[in-house]
């Protein structure tokens, strides 16, 4: 996990920062995370300052086979309302004044040091949209696995997938269908899409003795969030051993008692049964990164039909039947058994 920096950008971090002529050097970024699942999400405007109010049909209405002369009683549907909300991701950069002049060009400085701020947010962002639990952190919005977390008891346990991981090493494999009446990213009512960036200028900072001094200002800010209308258009293949997956040369499905790898072109195939309708929307494999390794060793001992390797617009994307395989590095090996 990267290591959480200062408050500020000190000396050392503006020399960092220099080439040998003095100006901004290129930030090689090791600390970046691969997030795709940003590239796949569509975004929409909620219906409250909040976040987003959904209608759920709960129940359909009934209907008879009608005899000659025989009435038909009235019926209608059920509906349930579903609030989603929203959590305000923010960030705030103070960077010395004199420090950002040393090299003559302060807006080239800030604006690398602005690279390290969208990309914190980014994998915070991505974090949250799996693990996000506002029963734990109520400023957050609630993720996929806190509604994906049972494998039975629940009406959207059909979608969770048990395979078998009893430890607390374990990973998951999601699949996520896209789209305006399925699952889609939120921003409250009358606010704007994405990250927005306020330039504050030249401001009075304090330094941890609470004694000021002069900085220029950049505040970040992204109020978002996830709905899902439609929880079978989710599958989540949760207890996935990641210790037996790197061992076992000859993987099975759906696993024994996490003594045993999953086959994952058996367990996409698997998961891709449990979506209603693929015309729904966009379906997207999401693993992390031992797991997009090893569906591709797996894919070895398959029929080369069913993976497919694209490249578009200068990067490599694999499928497995049509669909998108994307590395999601916020993705942990480390979870808990889902019971």
């Amino acid at each position: 996990m990267a290591v959480l920096g200062t408050k500020n950008p000190t000396l050392l971090d503006v020399a960092k920062s220099l080439d040998p002529d003095g100006n901004t050097a290129d930030v090689v970024e090791l600390l970046n995370q691969t997030n795709e699942i940003l590239i796949d999400m569509p975004w929409m405007e909620g219906n409250l300052s909040t976040g987003h109010r959904t209608t759920v049909r709960t129940g359909l209405p009934t209907v008879i086979w009608r005899r000659m002369y025989g009435g038909v009683p009235a019926s209608k549907s059920t509906r349930a309302q579903v609030d989603e909300a929203c959590g305000m991701l923010e960030a705030r950069s103070e960077v010395d004044v004199k420090a950002a002049n040393l090299n003559g060009n302060s807006a080239s400085f800030r604006l690398s040091e602005a690279s390290a701020f969208l990309e914190s947010m980014n994998q915070t962002m991505a974090s949250t949209l799996f693990y996000g639990d506002t029963t734990v952190n109520p400023e957050r919005f609630t993720g996929l696995a806190p509604r994906f977390g049972q494998i039975s008891g629940a009406p959207n346990a059909d979608n969770v997938i048990d395979c078998g991981g009893t430890g607390s090493n374990n990973t998951s494999v999601w699949l996520v269908t896209w789209g305006d009446q399925t699952v889609t990213g939120i921003f409250p009512k009358g606010s704007k899409a994405g990250l927005e960036h306020q330039d504050l200028g030249e401001i009075d900072a304090f330094d941890a003795n609470n004694n000021r001094f002069r900085a220029l200002a950049d505040r970040w800010e992204w109020d978002c969030g996830i709905a899902v209308k439609d929880w079978r258009y989710v599958v989540r293949a949760a207890n996935i051993n990641t210790t037996d997956l790197r061992n076992t040369a000859s993987p099975t499905f759906p696993g024994v008692n996490g003594t045993s790898a999953i086959s994952l072109p058996d367990l996409f195939i698997e998961m891709i049964s449990r979506i209603p309708n693929q015309n729904m929307g966009r379906s997207v494999f999401y693993v992390n990164r031992q797991i997009a390794k090893m569906a591709r060793r797996q894919a070895m001992n398959k029929s080369q039909n069913v993976f497919g390797i694209e490249q578009a617009q200068g990067q490599i994307t694999t499928n497995f039947l049509g669909i998108p395989i994307r590395m999601i590095d916020s993705l942990l090996n480390t979870e808990a058994r889902v019971v």
